[in-house]
């Protein structure tokens, strides 16, 4: 049985459908670990301290992470690997790898030992909230900072891997990441407390890497530390991957910054928002990640054909689609919000408070959903394009505004300048302590809101493009959620006879049933309002769902 399973890891999986209906199955594994991952976290500590700790230790190993992993990413050095294997042979492909390796192990280590020595005094900076529990953060960021080190070392390995076509191996690198933080919570808390925690995420990361390792040390692109540093081939993969690096990391410093402010804030606070923001993340990366990535390959060839008609109509299918699938996911996590957060963390030391506050932050920051989505979808069609710049400033400049607003709303909260009662009592958190953390969805969903704003305004006048038949697209979606929504809060309110809401079971079928209704109001409003997007959609499944190129997924860690 154990030699059957070793080989379905390493097994060779031919042909685009077949890896990508793999990549697809062990995605959603390991969704499913993640979901269960937040849940034991959550009925272990609840939102309190313990929690608020772990979350902002982990915020500056996540920035070093995405600033190399997009540098060291399998869509950026793929191409070079493959252009020496087609061009000349493996030794230089190889080479390559070794280069790659070595300089990242030399530069990480450094700035990780600088950090590791800095980190007493970078916490109190960047996270003045957590000035009692200093010594405790400093010491879970000194052991998170061997994650990104190991997923680095994966990322390499992942370019063998897939080269080799072993996808369920590159697959399952994920899934096994988030076993390693439940081991951690379940054997090592217990024993060495929060640090236990810290290490379930090395542990994680290190199985991330091992996982891999026996294939490519047998494989022809075999690679270790080298003395002989070709430069001009390392200019080349950094004039590619900088840009990416940089937008990317932007995203990571906002969530610092806003870390930093949540810890000024009631105790559990970066807990709420964290959960929060997990949550959602969900199905903008179902939405916003699978369209934007779906599109780039196309958008680049078009561009790279001069075909421009071809290419503006693209954008706007891919942006009508966003509009059809993101306006009525708002208008149902809006509605099933509370049942949404009960399901998934609702035990144990997860309070009604908890809940209640984490489900008003979830529904806040879903306003913006679509933006996020959009988002995705524009800097990826700019990249398409050949443009760089004009994501990365407008990212920075979504990224300060959402820095500022929320510092601004909390300054004139602590002020008592800014009014919270109407706020609590549309979120239905009046009476809970800690609602100030509301305002951090706020000027988030804000400034997305902004910035899609933005990239729409320089995407159309930078492509010559033409949006003006999307308002139509946009009400006809805007209604479609209005509909589903009423659909799903009276279901909601209907299932609450013969359920029992005090058990998990009855929770889960509440919001299930309701949420089924609310998937049903909505496709028939799409479809009395006779929206093209579901005859699109209908047409593309009916008979072909198995020869339509399914998306996989990007190299990320959730």
């Amino acid at each position: 049985m154990v030699k059957r399973v070793i080989q379905m890891m390493y097994k060779e999986v031919r042909g685009l459908h077949q890896a990508a209906y793999v990549l697809a199955f062990f995605t959603f594994g390991s969704q499913l670990l993640a979901l269960l991952r937040d849940r034991m976290l959550a009925s272990e500590f609840g939102a309190g301290t313990e929690l608020d700790i772990y979350y902002t230790a982990f915020r500056i190993p996540d920035l070093l992470y995405v600033l190399f992993a997009s540098t060291l990413s399998v869509y950026v050095l793929i191409p070079f690997v493959s252009a020496r294997m087609q061009q000349d042979t493996p030794e230089k492909a190889r080479q390559l790898l070794s280069e790659v390796f070595t300089v990242f192990l030399l530069v990480y280590s450094v700035l990780a030992l600088v950090i590791m020595m800095l980190a007493p005094y970078i916490v109190p900076l960047a996270f003045p909230g957590m000035m009692e529990n200093a010594d405790q953060v400093v010491l879970l960021l000194r052991i998170l900072l061997l994650q990104p080190l190991l997923l680095g070392i994966s990322s390499l390995f992942g370019v063998v891997t897939q080269l080799g076509h072993r996808f369920v191996l590159y697959a399952i690198s994920p899934l096994i990441y988030n076993v390693g933080i439940i081991i951690g919570i379940v054997l090592f808390y217990p024993y060495v407390g929060l640090a236990g925690l810290a290490w379930g995420v090395v542990l994680g990361a290190l199985g991330h890497m091992l996982v891999q390792l026996p294939l490519v040390r047998n494989s022809a692109l075999t690679f270790a530390g080298t003395t002989k540093i070709v430069w001009s081939d390392l200019r080349e993969i950094l004039a590619v991957s900088i840009p990416r690096a940089a937008t990317l990391a932007m995203h990571q410093v906002l969530l610092l910054l806003l870390v930093g402010i949540a810890s000024m804030m009631t105790v559990g606070s970066v807990s709420v928002f964290q959960f929060a923001y997990n949550l959602q993340s969900v199905p903008l990366a179902v939405i916003g990640a699978s369209y934007s990535i779906a599109a780039f390959p196309l958008l680049a060839d078009l561009f790279a054909q001069k075909k421009m008609e071809e290419f503006r109509l693209h954008i706007v299918t891919a942006l009508r689609h966003i509009i059809f699938w993101s306006l009525p996911v708002i208008g149902l996590v809006i509605v099933l919000r509370a049942q949404m957060v009960r399901v998934v963390l609702g035990s144990g030391e997860f309070d009604w408070s908890d809940t209640r506050l984490t489900a008003a932050m979830l529904a806040l920051l879903a306003v913006s959903l679509f933006a996020q989505a959009i988002n995705l979808l524009i800097i990826r069609v700019f990249y398409a394009g050949g443009y760089t710049r004009i994501p990365f400033f407008v990212t920075l400049f979504g990224s300060v505004l959402a820095s500022l607003s929320v510092y601004i709303l909390y300054v004139l909260h602590t002020k008592s300048l800014l009014h919270m009662e109407l706020l609590e009592g549309v979120m239905r958190v009046d009476a809970v302590q800690g609602s100030e953390v509301l305002l951090i969805a706020i000027g988030y969903s804000f400034a997305m809101l902004v910035q899609s704003a933005l990239l729409l305004f320089f995407m159309r006048r930078t492509f010559a493009l033409s949006l003006s038949g999307l308002g139509v697209h946009f009400i006809r979606a805007f209604l479609a959620t209005l509909f589903g929504g009423f659909t799903a809060y009276v279901a909601l309110n209907f299932f609450v006879f013969g359920i029992d809401e005090q058990t998990f079971l009855g929770i889960f079928l509440q919001g299930f049933l309701a949420g089924l209704f609310g998937i049903v109001g909505v496709i028939s409003a799409y479809y009395v309002l006779r929206s093209p997007e579901l005859t699109e959609i209908y047409k593309s499944y009916r008979g072909r769902f198995f020869k339509t190129k399914v998306v996989t997924v990007q190299d990320e860690i959730v």
